[in-house]
């Protein structure tokens, strides 16, 4: 049986939408509710939903980067969750995460060299020259030159610039990436480049992924197990196979059936829900996806579906799977 890295039981967090005036209570808006999961070691979990769901917010929880409001964070079985700064740097050497926009997340003032090695001397590993080596195998490991490294960030295309990132995030070798939406920006053949890169790494190194994208294509393709989120809970969870060929919740066959068909004569009349916005007033109770649900009945309101198993380890939160 795989070793579990990860492990999230019940994990929330919430942000002031609004603040209290005039003695008014502030108003939440939960963007993680409860969600909870398990990776295993080599293993890719794809987390997929529209733009909103919380996808970004639970990556940046689960680095701790945002503080959770209730549950619990494992890695390697040890609480992590109110871990103070001093105490949890040794367990981000083994947790790395890769932005949406490598761009924004480089001080554009440093060489690319001087990125990469970064995290090196923040964490005492080798020497500056030592380093440098080190810096110049990464790039080449991601598909640069090592003469790359004496350049700034910004002279480089998307591609390159989220290449860069990955090599920065392997620098610790960690033993799970969090990859937040890291073609989504990218031409369509730089991102079969960079998820091709991806999977080569991961073969190659053994490390886990949390895969975040809003594109269940993608995420079919890079993972072994899919969850679905929608207005921060987690509505499906399983295997990659058995969530695109029999998916249970609503919500789910919706991304199945935006997903653009070759023929140009296929039209798909059976798109579940209306294209309204996720809103969460007014759902304080029942199913959070009843009002673009077009199976909705008078339980939904009333009672929130658990996300339970409904066959061989793949779960829904859904009244009629």
């Amino acid at each position: 049986m795989a070793e579990t890295v990860l492990e999230i039981r019940d994990l929330t967090k919430s942000f002031a939408s609004r603040p209290g005036m005039l003695g008014r209570p502030k108003v939440k808006n939960i963007a993680v509710d409860n969600v909870s999961f398990a990776v295993s070691s080599a293993e890719t979990l794809g987390i997929v939903g529209e733009s909103g769901c919380g996808k970004s917010t639970l990556a940046l929880t689960i680095m701790r980067l945002y503080e959770p409001d209730a549950g619990k964070i494992y890695f390697d079985g040890n609480d992590i969750t109110r871990l103070n700064m001093r105490e949890l740097k040794p367990v981000r050497r083994n947790m790395q995460l890769i932005f949406q926009d490598p761009l924004a997340a480089f001080d554009p003032r440093l060489r690319v060299d001087q990125i990469i090695g970064e995290p090196l001397e923040i964490h005492g590993v080798g020497t500056l020259r030592s380093n440098r080596d080190y810096a110049a195998s990464l790039l080449r490991k991601v598909g640069l030159y090592a003469e790359d490294m004496h350049r700034l960030p910004s002279e480089f295309s998307g591609g390159q610039q989220q290449r860069i990132g990955i090599a920065r995030a392997l620098a610790l070798k960690p033993r799970l990436l969090i990859c937040d939406e890291p073609v989504s920006a990218l031409d369509v053949s730089v991102q079969a480049q960079i998820l091709n890169l991806l999977r080569d790494l991961q073969d190659e190194l053994g490390f886990s992924y949390i895969f975040i994208s809003h594109n269940i294509a993608i995420t079919a393709f890079m993972s072994n197990r899919i969850g679905v989120m929608y207005l921060g809970k987690l509505v499906e969870i399983g295997e990659t196979e058995s969530i695109i060929r029999n998916p249970l919740h609503p919500y789910t066959e919706e991304l199945l059936a935006a997903i653009p068909d070759p023929d140009p004569s296929y039209r798909d009349n059976n798109i579940c829900s209306s294209s309204a916005p996720a809103e969460l007033e007014g759902l304080s109770t029942g199913c959070v996806f009843r009002m673009r649900c077009p199976i909705a009945q008078e339980i939904c309101a009333a009672e929130e579906p658990p996300l339970r198993t409904v066959h061989s380890g793949h779960q829904t939160a859904c009244h009629f799977a």
